[in-house]
This record gives C-alpha cells, sequence and structure tokens, in this order.
C-alpha cells in the first residue's frame, strides 16, 4: 500500500552562471588579433509545476536535494556558453511552497497559478572582449558568473475540493463519498480508518462537484494531536464542509458532543476555517439510536443545528434516503460560494537565500595568514596579469565581487594581515 504524502522538505538550488572567457585571435595574418573570449551561459533557475496527473508529493520522499544545471564558461572565438538547463518540479494542483525557517508563503499552486520560478540562475559572465579600450587593447581577465543560490523550502499539499467531509473517525464519511461519487475508498471498522484523503466526482443532471473524504478528526487536532494539521490543512481549501455525524451509537460517542468537539477544533485551528458554510449530514439512519425515554439521536442532533443555525440532512447510505437532496444542496451551496483566492507570491526570502561560494577561507595560526582558495579564483589568477596595474584592479575587483573580502572580514582579518592566494602574497589594505 503507498503512502501518501502531503509534506515534505527540501533543499533547491539554482545553476551557477558560466564564466566568461580570456582569449586572443589567432590568425595567420593577423599577429595582434583582438580579445575573443566569450561569455558565460546563464545558470538554470528551479521552476515548480503544476501536473494534473499528481496527487501527491511522494516523489520527494527519497530525494531531498534538487539542482539546476550551472552555465557553461565561455570559449575562444567569442563562444557563448551554453545556459543551464532550468529545473522544473512537477506538484500536484495545490501545492504550497513555503521558506522552510519562517513558514512565509513563496507561492501557493492553486487556482490559475500552475507555474513559478522560485529561485534564479546566476548570470553568466563577460568575455574579455567586453574590456578592451583604446588604452587595454588586450585585456587578460574576464567576469565569473553569477553564484548559484541554495534555498531549504517546505512543500505542504492542500487538497483542491469542493466539499470537505468531516467527522469523527466511523462516521459514515467514506461510505456516503462511495454513494455520492465514483470514489471507492477503502471502508473498515476500525478506529482511523480513512488515513489518507479520498477525492470524488459528484455528478448530478450534468453538473458535478469535487468531494473529499478527509481523515478523521478526534479531539486535540488543532494542536496536532493524531492527524491534526494534516487533517486541517486539507479543509482549508474547501468551498462547504460536511459534517458527518453517527446516528447510531455503534462506537459510544455521544452525537451532539462530538459535533462540538470538533468544531471547537475548527475554531482552534482557524477563524476562517471555523466560518466556513457547514451542513450536518445525520448518518447511519436506518440505526438510529433511542434513549430510554424514546428520544432519537436525530432528535437530539435536530435541536443542536437549530442552536447553530446549520441546515441537517437525515441520510441513511444504506437505503439511500436523503442522499439525492443532500447532493442537491451541496451542488447548489458550490455554485454560491466562491472558490478561495491562491495566495501568491508576494514573499521573497532573500534573506534565507544562501549562496553557494566558489571558494574558502580560512585562517593558518601557523603562518599568521589567511588563506583563499578555490577553483574560480586559481582560474582567474591564470587568466590575470598581477605585474599589470589593471590586472591587479581586476583581480582585486573580482575576489570583492564575489564576495570574498566580506567572508575574509568576518573571519577576523584586519588592515595589515597576509593574505596568501596559491601562489601569491597580498597585504590587506583598507
Amino acid at each position: 500500500m503507498s503512502t501518501f504524502t502531503d509534506r515534505v522538505k527540501i533543499v533547491i538550488r539554482s545553476g551557477r552562471g558560466g564564466d566568461g572567457h580570456v582569449s586572443f585571435r589567432r590568425e595567420k595574418y593577423v599577429p595582434n588579433g583582438g580579445p575573443d573570449g566569450g561569455d558565460g551561459g546563464k545558470g538554470g533557475d528551479v521552476v515548480f509545476e503544476v501536473d494534473g496527473n499528481l496527487n501527491t508529493l511522494g516523489a520527494f520522499r527519497h530525494n531531498k536535494k534538487y539542482s539546476a544545471e550551472n552555465g557553461q564558461d565561455g570559449g575562444k572565438k567569442k563562444m557563448h556558453g551554453k545556459n543551464g538547463a532550468d529545473l522544473v518540479l512537477k506538484v500536484p494542483a495545490g501545492t504550497v511552497v513555503l521558506e522552510a525557517s519562517s513558514g512565509k508563503v513563496i507561492t501557493d499552486l492553486s487556482g490559475g497559478n500552475v507555474r513559478a520560478v522560485v529561485l534564479n540562475g546566476g548570470r553568466g559572465g563577460n568575455g574579455n572582449q567586453h574590456y578592451a579600450t583604446s588604452t587595454m587593447q588586450a585585456p587578460r581577465y574576464a567576469q565569473p558568473g553569477g553564484a548559484a543560490m541554495e534555498l531549504t523550502v517546505c512543500l505542504e499539499l492542500k487538497c483542491i475540493a469542493d466539499v470537505g467531509l468531516i467527522g469523527f473517525p466511523n462516521a459514515g464519511k467514506s461510505t456516503l463519498i462511495s454513494r455520492l461519487s465514483n470514489a471507492r475508498p477503502e471502508i473498515a471498522d476500525y478506529p482511523f480508518t480513512t488515513l489518507t484523503p479520498h477525492l470524488g466526482v459528484v455528478e448530478r443532471d450534468g453538473d458535478g462537484f469535487i468531494m473529499a473524504d478527509l481523515p478523521g478528526l478526534i479531539e486535540g487536532a488543532s494542536e496536532g494531536v493524531g492527524l491534526g494539521h494534516e487533517f486541517l490543512r486539507h479543509a482549508e481549501r474547501t468551498r462547504v464542509l460536511l459534517h458527518v455525524v453517527d446516528l447510531s451509537l455503534q462506537d459510544g460517542r455521544d452525537p451532539v458532543e462530538g459535533m462540538r468537539i470538533i468544531n471547537r477544533e475548527l475554531s482552534a485551528y482557524s477563524k476562517e476555517l471555523s466560518e466556513k458554510k457547514q451542513l450536518i449530514a445525520a448518518s447511519k439512519l436506518d440505526a438510529m439510536a433511542v434513549d430510554e425515554e424514546g428520544v432519537s439521536t436525530l432528535e437530539r442532533v435536530r435541536e443542536e443545528a437549530l442552536k447553530t443555525g446549520m441546515e441537517l440532512f437525515p441520510i441513511s447510505a444504506v437505503t439511500g434516503e436523503g442522499l439525492e437532496a443532500l447532493a442537491g444542496r451541496l451542488l447548489s451551496l458550490v455554485h454560491e460560494i466562491p472558490e478561495r483566492e491562491p495566495e501568491r507570491q508576494e514573499y521573497f526570502p532573500e534573506e534565507h537565500i544562501e549562496e553557494v561560494l566558489p571558494y574558502t577561507v580560512t585562517y593558518d595560526s601557523k603562518f599568521k595568514r589567511y588563506v583563499l582558495e578555490g577553483p574560480r579564483i586559481e582560474k582567474m589568477l591564470g587568466y590575470t596579469n598581477l605585474d599589470s596595474e589593471k590586472g591587479f584592479m581586476y583581480f582585486q575587483n573580482f575576489i570583492k565581487e564575489i564576495g570574498a573580502i566580506d567572508e575574509l572580514l568576518r573571519l577576523g582579518m584586519k588592515e595589515g594581515d597576509t593574505v596568501k592566494v596559491y601562489g601569491f602574497e597580498f597585504e590587506y589594505i583598507e
């Protein structure tokens, strides 16, 4: 039996931009050819996209890290590096992408919002062809590509359904949805029968709506007890809640007290959820209980419904009594109540996005100096003529641009300290 997955935490990384290239024309009759280093390609973006064939986040259960493709470096003869391929992550409709640390919504993929770019790839670096001037006709430097970006996000799936069935386990929700719709949930007589949401389409006279049989509530759900937040999260998407109450007393639970418990949980979870339109389906009418004084459970539930102003529909999924009247009323309410607008991408988690550094900075206590290393720094040293003033200035700007100076300062570097970069040593001057 497959596991329904509706919440995962993953790490996403965009692609690094390709470095610009340093090269010069080498033609037989052009002994002093100019710079022809090409630009680097842009790194790939990280994109979330709705796939209508998916209904779970199970694809993300085992792999927790996802990376877009890096842009290729530029080449000689002004060859532009290939752009890195975007990473397109397919998710079911109703998926919310949140920044993991703050819990703030980055994008809500529901309604008409079916595609969102969450991380942009690094820009491609300019080749040395861009730096030729009248006084510097052979620049031996190029621009590095923009860094990759990394972010930890949570994906939460909130089922998109027009009507959500709520009620305690074994209240009759699974049987009801199997009678009203094309859904065929597993039905059994034990607590927590429904551990995953089941969606069914209820059709009447060419019209219809989607109904979700949601996991059974228990007391304390708003605080995360039992299935708790997992259930309540799915209920948020619905337009109407259908509260299924068991009239049979087979599980020993008083139906009126059960109604009050569940409504307290809805109110504790969110004001929006507690204010949703709610109908009461008094189920198992064919097995309705009557107390010693001759008062039926249906009478007591009807009295409670009058107090709360909720519409009551006595039904029996076994005999079919009351089902058509209930389906007709639900259909009319679905047309009356507008669909909930998705939360748009209003928050961009800049402070939580980490730049994937293309270098390392350490302190060598033995020689009392800082050490700056990294393949891109080594590559840039090979490109750059440090004996020339402009070349030296360009290298300084390069290590500043990639954030290496800031990292060294965070490590404790002060004016006059020595920084070793492969075979070179520099004195830091503010």
